[in-house]
């Protein structure tokens, strides 16, 4: 017989799903009410002596065209900050300011100047705001921002599948000649595959670091940098290991994607380097990009050398490793901002980290000798030859 004094299983569900929302929503209303209490009593009177709130000023992007020079700032200052005056090469001009009227922290507002740039000169802009406090910014060389037309797109995606999409393929090119090698063989190439995968992470790593101190301080670039490389690490970890230890096209897979996120983040810096004429353009740099990126196509070669994959399966992995490049030149020219091209290089950095983890994990499985590749000589020699390599035709590239 049931008893009607007892609440229902579907009740008591209920009433716990209340209470569990109840003690959800009570911690987050006493947050609210102390924040509207802390506003509205302006309790930070007292601490205030006069002195001018903290301001700070980033430049993120420059535009050079027929109208004069457009420089998009980002405010991070404690309060709200309002530009009061331009200087370009120590001379005041008139300004218009899209938004107008004060910048808030975090926000963005473009300031365009009609100042007759000359080409190939170096100009120095300063930005004086109503506190008084300057911030100044470079253009190095002065060259005419691409516009988003369809010839520069054409252009700017000839020289992404050059210094990209064609080393790669190059490398992969390879594969017959690499199927031939023996046990040595083997140990030696795919420890030169973690040799240059080593050189890229620490490569990535530096160049996001960089790029990171030229963002504003809001952005927190250091910071940012370790967290989405460790996200992306532990995803990319995750993914993997769903099905076992990636070997085989998985690997390469995972390999060819480590490098296209490299390459993404390299093509933003070089897109917006070019544009900002930063970097002069030249043949000598085209081809030392293409050598640099050659040995990535052998590394990921490397897992598949014991199975004969469709010639499609080459042509996607090409792709995927190098096709990041040409989009990168892309938004590297017309969108760049530092940020956005250090979080690129951090999450290709965690992608290739995880890559170097299971190549290594592959090497020191006990093989049936009882030794592990990845002490045998071969696989030593592999090493210092991929670091070494990708050291020297890094020379090439610096600029």
């Amino acid at each position: 017989m049931t008893d009607l004094s007892q609440p229902s299983a579907e009740t008591r569900a209920n009433r716990s799903s209340w209470a569990y929302l109840a003690w959800i929503a009570l911690p987050l209303a006493v947050l609210g009410l102390a924040i509207v209490w802390l506003v509205s009593s302006d309790l930070l009177s007292s601490f205030r002596n006069g002195a001018p709130p903290v301001e700070n000023l980033t430049f993120e992007r420059t535009i050079l065209g027929a109208d004069g020079i457009r420089v998009l700032v980002r405010a991070g200052g404690s309060e709200p900050m309002t530009v009061a005056q331009v200087q370009v090469d120590d001379a005041y001009w008139q300004f218009t300011q899209d938004p107008p009227g004060p910048i808030a922290r975090g926000a963005t507002a473009w300031i365009s100047l009609p100042y007759p740039w000359v080409l190939g000169e170096a100009h120095a802009i300063n930005v004086v705001t109503s506190t008084g406090t300057t911030f100044g910014h470079e253009v190095a060389v002065a060259v005419p921002t691409p516009t988003r037309d369809s010839l520069s797109f054409v252009a700017q995606a000839v020289l992404g599948a050059f210094v990209g999409i064609l080393p790669v393929a190059i490398g992969l090119m390879f594969y017959p000649a690499l199927r031939g090698l023996g046990q040595a063989g083997m140990d030696f190439l795919l420890s030169l595959t973690v040799g240059l995968l080593a050189f890229l992470f620490v490569d990535a790593l530096e160049d996001a670091f960089e790029l990171a101190g030229e963002a504003a301080a809001l952005f927190q670039g250091s910071t940012m940098i370790v967290l989405a490389a460790a996200a992306s690490f532990l995803l990319l970890m995750a993914a993997g290991r769903r099905s076992g230890t990636p070997t085989g096209l998985a690997l390469a897979t995972f390999i060819a994607l480590g490098i296209g996120l490299h390459n993404l983040g390299e093509g933003l810096a070089i897109g917006a380097a070019f544009a900002s004429g930063a970097a002069g353009l030249g043949t000598f740099l085209v081809l030392g990009f293409t050598l640099h990126n050659i040995t990535e196509g052998i590394g990921i070669a490397a897992p598949i050398l014991k199975q004969r994959p469709p010639l499609r399966t080459f042509a996607a992995l090409t792709l995927l490793a190098g096709g990041p490049a040409v989009v990168g030149l892309w938004i590297g020219s017309l969108a760049y901002a530092p940020q956005w091209s250090a979080l690129a290089l951090a999450v290709g950095a965690g992608a290739i980290l995880q890559v170097i983890v299971e190549l290594v994990s592959m090497q020191m499985r006990q093989r049936a000798d009882g030794t592990r590749a990845v002490f045998a000589p071969g696989a030593m020699a592999g090493l210092a030859t991929g670091v070494g390599f990708m050291y020297l035709t890094a020379m090439l590239v610096k600029i």
